[in-house]
């Protein structure tokens, strides 16, 4: 089977079908499927795909205990360097990362690591296969601030060596940005998020909930009060951007924040829910990343006609090819170069989204050809709602609340990339706190330098 070219194909939802309902879109592999993917994986010796995956995941070892049939074995070795695999298998961009790196795809298609897995960690939770915790505790205690993939990821990794670590989560729920940004299609709550959660509470961790950092006690308080030895800041960046162009103010003007909180965290999608959310008969989700593609599609399954609008081109849309193509299956309409001026609205509420035509022209700071605008093209697109997603910015509660921590001037933490030290002695950050809206898997990644930072840290100290 190494020869294949050919990945094994994943079975999905029908597009027309699941437009229609939350559930989830993909369906992963069975055993004889996952048997028969790893089969093609080559074995490299320099296994560039490990060099590839931002928490360093033994990615030739599970997949060689997948060839074995031991998949306990498998998640075991993904278990040394990931704490949340289920939720990586599906929203991790492999294909940007370890798959982008794979020896396998110079000829042929790369080996689908995400799917196998996903696989592996779906196994485990559906045979309640523990994870592995430290034979004793060290004694020093470690604060970690926020629930999402940094928070979760370095608490894993401080518990597996014996720290008592408690984690403080400011909402009702735990998980962070992957119970409130990204919806159950992609990402079910009960089914992989919570259990993946408890597997992490198996190791030990403690978790407390409704505990706003600034407000309810502050770093300070938690070092000097409460004996935490260290903290950890994984609180993420939940303060949306805006274009800052005339009508956005109107009835009908979302952040994407808000409007995926509303509908995954406050379950307004269910019927036996309050929570109002505007679904909306024709909606504009300005930007192209991956949580307007959520956006659009949440909004595509709410009964709307949906138009994403980027400025750039289709090729830089900077989205997962796989949640373009699943957007486009679905019926979502894409306004490629195309750029939002103004929102038309009438007796404060949206009645449309005036656009401008743009063109590549020459490259910016970044590589990319800037969008240039095209003399008089401008257009209105009819919508009654229009979501924003141009991307967060850290709150700046934490950082303002907390003697001697050093921000830079978007407000994100100053953190130390390899450890993630910040300026105030004990103190770590990682994720979105300290980078600004990034992926699951890059978050998760600065977790577990956190993790290492704390423990040379408390070893030395």
């Amino acid at each position: 089977m190494a020869n294949v070219l050919e990945r094994v194909p994943v079975r999905e939802q029908d597009a027309k079908v699941r437009a229609t309902n939350f559930e989830e879109v993909c369906h992963g592999y069975n055993m004889e499927e996952a048997l028969c993917e790893a089969s093609r994986c080559i074995g490299c010796k320099n296994a560039h795909c490990v060099q590839g995956c931002p928490v360093g995941i033994n990615i030739p070892g599970f997949i060689g205990a997948i060839k074995e049939g031991n998949i306990e074995e498998a998640y075991k070795i993904i278990g040394q360097s990931s704490a949340l695999p289920a939720v990586c298998g599906r929203v991790c961009p492999q294909e940007s990362q370890c798959e982008g790196r794979c020896i396998r795809g110079i000829k042929g298609d790369p080996i689908a690591i995400g799917k196998l897995e996903r696989f592996v960690a779906d196994y485990a939770l559906e045979n309640d296969i523990k994870p592995a915790g430290p034979e004793e505790k060290n004694g020093h205690k470690v604060a970690i601030i926020g629930s999402g993939p940094a928070g979760l990821t370095c608490a894993g990794d401080l518990a597996k060596l014996g720290y008592d670590v408690t984690v403080f989560e400011a909402l009702h729920e735990l998980g962070g940005v992957l119970v409130y940004g990204i919806p159950e299609f992609r990402l079910p709550k009960q089914k992989v998020v919570a259990k993946e959660i408890n597997k992490v509470k198996e190791l030990g961790v403690k978790f407390e909930t409704n505990v706003v950092i600034g407000k309810s006690t502050t770093i300070d308080q938690l070092i000097e009060e409460e004996g935490f030895e260290a903290v950890f800041i994984g609180s993420g960046a939940g303060l949306p951007k805006f274009m800052g162009i005339p009508g956005e103010n109107a009835n009908g003007v979302f952040s994407a924040n808000e409007y995926l909180t509303r509908s995954n965290l406050m379950k307004a999608t269910d019927e036996s829910y309050d929570t109002p959310i505007v679904g909306g008969k024709k909606v504009a989700v300005v930007g192209g990343g991956n949580v307007a593609m959520d956006a659009a599609r949440t909004a595509l399954r709410l009964g709307a006609e949906v138009h994403v609008v980027y400025r750039r081109s289709e090729e830089e849309l900077p989205a997962r090819v796989e949640e373009v193509h699943h957007a486009k299956e679905e019926g979502v309409i894409f306004d490629v170069l195309t750029n939002p001026v103004e929102i038309v609205e009438e007796d404060g509420w949206v009645k449309g989204i005036k656009c401008v035509r743009m063109e590549l022209g020459e490259a910016d700071e970044s590589g990319r050809r800037r969008p240039v605008a095209v003399p008089d093209s401008e257009f209105v697109i009819d919508v009654d709602t229009v979501i924003m997603s141009l991307g967060t910015s850290p709150n700046p509660l934490i950082s303002s609340t907390t003697e001697g921590l050093e921000v830079n001037k978007w407000k994100c933490i100053v953190a130390d990339e390899e450890f993630g030290k910040t300026s105030k002695e004990g103190v770590y950050a990682g994720g979105d706190a300290v980078t600004g809206a990034a992926t699951v898997i890059l978050a998760m990644g600065a977790g577990r330098a956190g993790a290492r930072g704390i423990h040379e840290y408390l070893s030395n100290k």
